[in-house]
C-alpha cells in the first residue's frame, strides 16, 4: 500500500473524519467522504484532447476545460466506525453511498 493510499486508514485509526477529492479513497481505502470530478468524465475529456492532438490540432489552440460533473461518495461503514452521523439531507445528495 502506498503512502497516499494509507491516509484513510491512518485517519480511521486516529478517529479523524476525512474528505477527499478522489473517490477511490472512499471506495477502496475506507475514507469517509469524497467530493470531486467524475473520473470517467475527466478521462473521457482527456482522451478527446489526445485524439484531437493526434489528428493534428495544435494544443495551444485548444481551450482549457474544467470538469463539469462532480460526484459525492459517502462510506457509511467508515462513518459508523468513527461514530459520525451523516445527515439524511447529505445522504440524499450523494451520488453513491457505501453501506
Amino acid at each position: 500500500m502506498s503512502t497516499r493510499s494509507s491516509l484513510p486508514q491512518i485517519a480511521l485509526q486516529t478517529s479523524v473524519p476525512t474528505v477527499f477529492q478522489v473517490n477511490s479513497y472512499v471506495t477502496q481505502y475506507e475514507g469517509l467522504i469524497s467530493y470531486g470530478p467524475d473520473n470517467t468524465a475527466f478521462f473521457t475529456m482527456a482522451a478527446t484532447f489526445v485524439d484531437r492532438i493526434l489528428k493534428g490540432s495544435n494544443p495551444a489552440d485548444m481551450p482549457v476545460e474544467q470538469p463539469t460533473t462532480f460526484q459525492l461518495v459517502i462510506n457509511l461503514r467508515t462513518a459508523k466506525a468513527l461514530r459520525v452521523t451523516i445527515p439524511e439531507q447529505v445522504l440524499l445528495m450523494a451520488d453513491r453511498v457505501i453501506d
